[in-house]
């Protein structure tokens, strides 16, 4: 099936657009697009991948941790302490208050991501072909920050975070003036200053999240594409461009999703 897909081009690309999903309502795994009309249905592709990498990340940062000195380090505790350095930077520059969840969060943010989009230097056939044979599994998407619901959720966890802090720091009423009584200060302006800024205050997360989604997401697309219309023996001189430019779009995405979590949970932070 998998050799029959490869030959028609078609074929092959809606194959590596398909999830593998649970649908919920009668414990079912089905074969899916990339967005479902039905509402009780979970990729599990996307999920099961997520939790290995998380778990990858904190097995290697709790290896590192075991085994720290304060003589010579050795290659992962440099590695370690060289990423540990660049979050603290970017986290001293830009959060203005004090918080001890900060730090941690915008390290594992980074990590995590980082390590789901890696998943797209894979090459796409190796994963899904391996647990077609294997498993009779009909589909297997790698990459769970080509997925929106992924990408969506950490962004919500991000909102849910903003929206505490504004209330903790500002109470319930300052949070409330400051929805209503900026830019404009009049009364008069109070729901158009309301609209304003809970269109801004929903961007947000829309934003953080569909902007990661939309880049790993494209760039998945490409390596299907260079895969799918040319030849075998072909392929390399576009793949190796492109994949070594996507190391770049790797790193940066995962900077720009710690880099905003931090800025957001800054101007929530603040009192006034």
């Amino acid at each position: 099936m998998f050799l029959e897909q490869i030959s028609n081009p078609k074929k092959y690309i809606s194959h590596h657009l398909h999830h593998l999903q649970l649908d919920l309502s009668n414990l079912k795994i089905v074969r899916s697009e990339i967005i479902s009309s039905r509402f009780w249905i979970l990729n599990i592709d996307s999920i099961i991948f997520s939790f290995i990498l998380g778990c990858i990340f904190i097995s290697i940062f709790y290896i590192a941790a075991k085994k720290v000195t304060t003589s010579v380090p050795n290659k992962l505790q440099a590695g370690i302490e060289i990423i540990f350095e660049f979050i603290l930077l970017n986290v001293k520059g830009m959060f203005q208050g004090k918080n001890l969840l900060i730090a941690p969060l915008s390290l594992t943010i980074f990590m995590w991501v980082f390590l789901m989009n890696l998943m797209d230097l894979i090459p796409i056939d190796f994963l899904p072909c391996f647990f077609e044979t294997v498993f009779q599994l009909p589909a297997m998407r790698i990459v769970p920050s080509a997925d929106v619901n992924i990408t969506l959720s950490m962004s919500l966890a991000v909102f849910a975070l903003i929206i505490f802090y504004s209330i903790k720091i500002k109470g319930y009423i300052g949070f409330f003036k400051e929805l209503t009584l900026q830019p404009f200060t009049h009364p008069v302006f109070f729901i158009f200053n309301f609209l304003l800024e809970f269109i801004s205050l929903l961007s947000k997360p829309i934003s953080l999240g569909l902007r990661l989604f939309g880049n790993m997401y494209s760039g998945e697309m490409i390596f299907i594409l260079i895969a799918s219309l040319l030849p075998w023996w072909s392929q390399c001189f576009l793949n190796v461009p492109w994949a070594i430019f996507h190391i770049l779009i790797i790193f940066l995405q995962a900077f720009i999703f710690m880099v905003l979590t931090i800025v957001y949970l800054s101007i929530a932070s603040q009192s006034h």
